[in-house]
This record gives structure tokens, C-alpha cells and sequence, in this order.
């Protein structure tokens, strides 16, 4: 490396004409031709080519969505009979507890047998007033004031006798005294029952939602 002289090839980039490249030593040449080819390698990355590798990024993600979704498709088609069977399944399921909630028109009748279920046990109702139905979106609850006094055998197969019946009643916010006079037991609780809510109720409620979210539009 002493020994090399770079004065001859500096040397070459004096006094060059520049209206006259063609003049120019050879190295000058090539440093311009390396120099134009760099320079249009990056005016083609930032003008071109960088669009083109977004563009080809946007491809790879798209195709690998669209294999992800053809492969739970495909897997979809495979498990199609199954799915079939699952729905059948869950409507029969649906459809058993839909026949567990009565309608409207029923619910006098469900009243009537809790009242019978207590008095057949010989208990004494101090209290039996059905309360305001609770409106939900598919269904009406139904909640019902007890207070029964007796023994407690009596009460215990009162609840027992409330929970086997064909319709879903549930007793809630259960509270046992005795009278020390007596020695009897006073049961009080919430009994709900739930009912399905009938065409009309339904239209309502769908007519009032609609009217809620038009006036939060507002």
C-alpha cells in the first residue's frame, strides 16, 4: 500500500470538460456511470418500487386471509353433518324449555297449582300476592309474595312439590321464623315464575327499542 501512488489516478478527475465527457480517463467514467447508476436505483426505489413491495405485502396478507377462510370453510363442509345434527340437538333443547315457560294465557293455571301445592300439604297461606311481571327481552318474569306458616316436614315438601312442577318456578330470598307461642313455622320467600312474552308483547318491546335508538340518534 507505500507503494501505490493515487496521485495518477486523483489526477485523472483534474480539469476534466464537462460539456465533453467523452474526453474523460477512463476511471472518471466509471465513477459517473456508478455514480448515475446508484442515483437511478434509488430515484426507481422511492418513485416505483417501494409501491410496488407495498402492494406485494398487501397481497402476501390478503392471501393469507383468504387461505385462513378457506380453511375454516373447508373444515366447516367436513364437520357440515355434525353441525346438522348439533343444530337439530339444540333446537329439540330450545324447544323443551320453551315448553317449560307458559304463556299468558297459562299463567293462572301455574298460579293455581302453587297454591294447591301448599295447600295440599296442609300449609295455611297468610299470603299469596302475584307482584308486577318483569319484562326481559324474550321472556317475562314473574314474581309472586308468599308467606306460608306450618311444620317444617310440610314446607320442606312444599318446595320439593314447587320444584317438580312441569313449568320453572323458583323460590328466591327464603326467610324462617317460629312462632315461640305456637311452635309453628312462618316461610316467606319470592316465588318467580317466567312466562314467554306473546306476539303483541313482543311487538311492543321491539317498537319501544326502536323508538329508544331513534331518540339516542338525536
Amino acid at each position: 500500500m507505500k507503494n501505490i501512488d493515487f496521485s495518477q489516478y486523483t489526477a485523472q478527475f483534474q480539469n476534466l470538460n464537462l460539456r465533453d465527457p467523452g474526453t474523460w480517463p477512463v476511471l472518471p467514467k466509471i465513477a459517473t456511470l456508478i455514480a448515475l447508476f446508484a442515483a437511478v436505483m434509488v430515484l426507481g426505489w422511492f418513485a416505483y418500487w417501494s409501491g410496488q413491495m407495498e402492494t406485494l405485502d398487501a397481497g402476501r396478507q390478503e392471501e393469507e386471509k383468504l387461505k385462513g377462510e378457506y380453511k375454516a370453510k373447508l373444515q366447516q363442509a367436513i364437520n357440515l353433518e355434525a353441525l346438522k345434527k348439533q343444530k337439530e340437538q339444540v333446537a329439540q333443547y330450545v324447544l323443551a324449555l320453551e315448553k317449560q315457560l307458559p304463556s299468558k294465557a297459562e299463567m293462572d293455571a301455574l298460579l293455581s297449582d302453587i297454591n294447591q301445592s301448599g295447600l295440599g300439604r296442609g300449609l295455611q297461606f297468610e299470603l299469596f300476592r302475584p307482584n308486577s311481571p318483569v319484562i326481559r327481552e324474550y321472556y317475562a318474569e314473574q314474581p309472586i309474595s308468599v308467606r306460608v306458616s306450618g311444620g317444617y316436614h310440610d314446607m320442606a315438601s312444599f318446595t320439593s312439590d314447587v320444584a317438580s312442577l312441569p313449568r320453572i318456578v323458583t323460590l328466591n330470598n327464603l326467610e324462617i321464623k317460629t312462632d315461640e307461642k305456637s311452635g309453628k313455622l312462618t316461610f316467606d320467600a319470592i316465588a318467580k315464575t317466567f312466562r314467554y312474552l306473546d306476539q303483541e308483547e313482543l311487538a311492543a318491546q321491539r317498537k319501544a327499542e326502536a323508538d329508544k335508538k331513534k331518540a339516542g340518534k338525536k
